[in-house]
């Protein structure tokens, strides 16, 4: 991906010759001006008299700001190029952390599923939740980390940005929306960004064919009830995997709905459950997003708080 680089002014390596050549041509002048000794002042000491180079200052980005280009894993001084929020955008850095201890001892930038980004991810998860008002896995958002440069970590940057996006879909690997506005409180109210309700085609076996999003005034069989984080665990694979995540999202959905955790639950609803993908998985988001689902019936309200009566057992 092209980005514009910024800072470097046209013609300035030029300008900096010229002021060496410049003290070159006046040493030459003082040291051939004759045999007889030196002008008064001189002491004929050439490199005593140099102005120290001033040590390095190693770049951190600052949060609250927005990025025209999508999101990627490292970040630098030159690829900086910031934008208004409320202009068009396709990420947003919501805070900026700093790595310390072991972390930053590192000779290079902690690496995909190491433990010190894994740190950095729920560093910037409870973050988010404090600037979006909620959990952005309860809207179509995703949330990644930033590191610097090789370059830059070996220059002394160590800080990380936690950086958040729109996506075009529900089910959150669709591409990143070209949004304008901040995402700031975003979810702390109803948004067209928050989850809600859908309509599932599924088949016998289980396996989802399709989830529509819907009104949840218009008829539907299926309601976002909550998210939950997943034990440290390899990205669930076999059977008994997601049977503990099913297990787990019919326990977010008892609390949503309002119905007891009992053996009873699974007569009740069906769940689907939804975590992110498996790369993020290793980066440190083990999120799960729960959804309720009934196989035999439609609603065209929302079973928040519904209980027993509206939703009572079904025996499939």
């Amino acid at each position: 991906m092209q980005r514009r680089r910024r800072g470097v002014a046209r013609g300035g390596p030029r300008f900096g010759w010229g002021v060496a050549l410049a003290v070159t041509g006046g040493l030459s002048a003082i040291l051939l001006s004759g045999c007889g000794g030196l002008p008064a002042g001189v002491d004929g000491k050439i490199t005593d008299d140099w102005r120290g180079v001033s040590e390095p200052t190693s770049f951190t980005p600052p949060a609250g700001v927005c990025h025209e280009t999508d999101y990627t894993e490292t970040g630098s001084l030159a690829s900086f190029d910031p934008v208004d929020c409320g202009g068009p955008h396709r990420t947003e850095t919501i805070f900026v952390g700093t790595f310390t201890g072991t972390a930053a001892g590192r000779t290079s930038p902690p690496p995909e599923s190491s433990p010190e980004l894994r740190a950095a991810y729920a560093e910037c998860d409870k973050r988010a939740r404090a600037y979006l008002g909620n959990d952005f896995r309860y809207g179509r958002l995703w949330l990644g980390v930033v590191v610097p440069s090789s370059q830059g970590w070996k220059g002394g940057s160590r800080w990380f940005r936690c950086d958040a996006v729109e996506k075009a879909d529900h089910e959150n690997f669709g591409d990143t929306v070209n949004r304008s506005g901040s995402l700031k409180g975003a979810l702390s109210s109803a948004s067209p960004l928050r989850l809600t309700c859908y309509r599932v085609k599924a088949q016998q076996s289980g396996v989802i064919d399709s989830r529509t999003p819907a009104a949840c005034s218009s008829p539907h069989n299926s309601e976002f009830a909550g998210a939950f984080t997943a034990p440290v665990s390899a990205y669930p694979a076999k059977s008994a995997d997601w049977d503990r995540l099913h297990d787990a999202c019919r326990k977010v959905i008892a609390k949503y709905v309002g119905l007891p955790d009992d053996g009873d639950l699974k007569y009740r609803t069906g769940t689907v459950v939804v975590p992110g993908a498996e790369e993020d998985w290793q980066a440190g988001n083990r999120g799960v997003r729960c959804y309720l689902y009934v196989s035999d019936k439609t609603f065209t309200r929302s079973l928040k708080g519904a209980g027993t009566k509206g939703l009572p057992i079904r025996y499939a």
